[in-house]
């Protein structure tokens, strides 16, 4: 082991034996929740009527199934992390057993940025959603406060984006009991609103939409999976919840692959039904395809129901991506690499200051910056962590340190290996701009860990 350096490395007894511990409260009904809470949102309401017009045409069925696979290699991995590693922070933890602390650094910085655009990202569509449904019943947002800075427009801040991030974080301070609560009541929703969808409109669907069926070639295919993977972002929030999971080893796993295995059938279904019952190039230009459909066909009773299923969806992610974010700053804070307020809980173990915190930050991002500007760096951040989550994996079995009970990702190495090729390939075929973005937040990161986090590093004092 290192002994100081950029790649000094935990024990678990560090973490197990720390002060400041959450409650454990969460099964894995729970898990499940949240995982399908976080990655059934926005994605599935959105995506993909712009990915099937432009890019994959009804072969984005198979676009889901790439990126579905390749999330699916990586929660086999997450797992296991999970399984033998069940303290906060998520791929940061596991990658300061592993790799170290510098490298953990990165990864915290790289999800810091997947959670914290994605709940800005998600309540810009949140808000775009309510204020269609507002202006049903007549009552129209002040155009000055309705949408994200463009002087041009004569919008300077999106209030409603600001004021559900704000709702949340407040549910979350709370406490994760009553907050996991409210996410399984609106989980049920959502999915009942999906299915009612998939199952009504199987009856309207016309195979002859489907041909061609790969109208921009297999490379439409591939690039639409990059693209499409934004829909599954958030599984892995459910790794952060291990240190207040009952019975870890058996629960975390059942959590992650269960909540990914119900998403990815979801989209699945849902893309094949779309496609079915309209033409992919009828949807070009369309910000919401899933009601565009069910007006195409005359049901607008059922376009209602889904528009009010989008905005609880989306309520879930956020809540969901707010929870991922407090609980790995907490455990950065804890580290020492972040400012030791972040890691304060009250008397019921709840991080509330660090909650109110984030959830004030990118509520203002929420309100300031456009959708777009914030969706695409959220892919590669994420993209990133699985990868490293997944090469990781070689590294854990060799860790003597760490309990070799719990969960084992199967066809080792086949599995982690392929899932790292897979996640590297998908971050590839992003944007050439995703990419410079990333490398600019990589270096402040790197700037903020060598002028505050390496000198106050509790690890370093050891």
């Amino acid at each position: 082991m290192s002994k100081n350096g950029f790649f000094k490395r935990k024990t678990f007894a560090q973490d197990t034996q720390n002060s400041v511990h959450l409650n454990k409260t969460l099964g894995p009904f729970d898990l499940t929740m949240l995982g399908v809470g976080a990655v059934v949102g926005g994605g599935i309401f959105i995506l993909p009527g712009e990915i099937a017009s432009e890019i994959a045409g009804p072969g984005i069925m198979i676009s889901f199934i790439i990126a579905g696979l390749a999330c699916c290699l990586a929660a086999l991995c997450y797992s296991e992390f999970a399984s033998k590693l069940p303290v906060a922070g998520s791929a940061y933890t596991y990658s300061y057993h592993v790799f170290g602390e510098g490298i953990a650094w990165i990864l915290g910085w790289s999800l810091l940025l997947e959670y914290g655009l994605a709940v800005a990202a998600i309540a810009s569509g949140w808000s775009s959603y309510v204020k269609s449904l507002l202006a049903g019943f007549h009552i129209e947002i002040p155009t000055a406060i309705s949408s994200s800075y463009n002087k041009a427009n004569g919008t300077y801040f999106d209030l409603l984006a600001f004021l559900i991030v704000i709702i949340i974080g407040i549910l979350l301070s709370v406490g994760i009991r009553e907050s996991t609560r409210i996410n399984n009541v609106m989980v049920i929703i959502k999915i009942a609103v999906v299915v009612l969808f998939i199952v009504v409109g199987a009856f309207y669907v016309k195979p002859d939409n489907w041909t061609p069926f790969l109208p921009f070639g297999f490379n439409g295919v591939i690039t639409g999976a990059s693209m499409v993977f934004f829909a599954y972002i958030g599984f892995d929030a459910v790794s952060t919840a291990s240190e207040e999971v009952r019975n870890p080893q058996r629960n975390m796993p059942i959590g992650i692959i269960s909540s990914l295995a119900v998403c990815t059938l979801l989209y699945i279904l849902l893309s094949a039904v779309l496609t079915g019952v309209i033409s992919y190039d009828k949807l070009v230009g369309v910000s919401a395809p899933v009601a565009f459909a069910l007006q195409a066909i005359n049901l607008n009773w059922l376009a209602g129901f889904l528009s009010l299923g989008a905005i609880v969806g989306m309520t879930t992610v956020i809540l969901v991506m707010s929870y991922g974010g407090t609980r790995l700053i907490f455990a950065m804070g804890r580290d020492g690499l972040l400012p030791k307020t972040f890691a304060k809980v009250n008397r019921k173990n709840t991080p509330v200051k660090n909650t109110l915190i984030f959830a004030f930050l990118m509520g203002v991002v929420a309100g300031l910056v456009p959708l777009k500007d914030l969706a695409a760096l959220i892919n590669i951040g994420t993209l990133f962590a699985f990868s490293m989550v997944s090469i990781g994996i070689f590294f854990l079995r060799r860790n003597k340190d760490l309990p070799t009970s719990g969960f084992k990702t199967p066809l080792y190495p086949i599995v982690p290996g392929l899932s790292f090729v897979l996640c590297v390939y998908l971050m590839l075929n992003l944007p050439k701009l995703t990419w410079i973005s990333f490398s600019i937040w990589f270096v402040i990161g790197l700037f903020v860990y060598f002028l505050y986090g390496r000198k106050h590093s509790e690890l370093r004092k050891l």
